[in-house]
């Protein structure tokens, strides 16, 4: 069952950068206004990706015992699916920011909880639905 999910996720992911690499590009190379929201939007959030490369001990420990992929190894793959999509898009990879960590360890922004309701939405209205 495990590896049914886990290929269902790969589908979904490859779907999703396919997606989104193509409004990036539409959105970066159509108007001046659609290119400066986009770069506006790149800017802002950029130094939040950082965190997306932290591991803590337990993605070390995962890691190590062959169960789960440590992060810090996925940020040089990123970057160059990432980059050449900006790229792409006519648009500018920002400068390296300082960013907050701690979301693994339950530190967030008061951001995030309405972010959370609006997620959860379907799931709470439609429980036990599968998608």
């Amino acid at each position: 069952q495990l590896a049914a999910i886990s290929a269902k996720a790969i589908k979904e992911a490859r779907y999703h950068l396919r997606f989104s690499r193509g409004w990036l590009e539409r959105l970066g190379n159509g108007t001046d206004v659609s290119g400066q929201k986009m770069q506006q939007a790149i800017d802002k959030l950029w130094r939040f990706t950082a965190e997306l490369f932290d591991a803590d001990e337990i993605d070390i420990a995962l890691s190590e015992e062959g169960i789960a992929v440590d992060p810090r190894t996925l940020r040089a793959a990123w970057e160059a699916e990432v980059f050449a999509g900006i790229n792409e898009a006519t648009l500018n990879v920002p400068q390296e920011q300082a960013y907050r960590t701690g979301g693994k360890k339950g530190l967030h922004t008061e951001h995030l909880g309405p972010m959370l309701a609006e997620m959860q939405y379907l799931q709470r209205v439609l429980p036990g639905q599968q998608w």
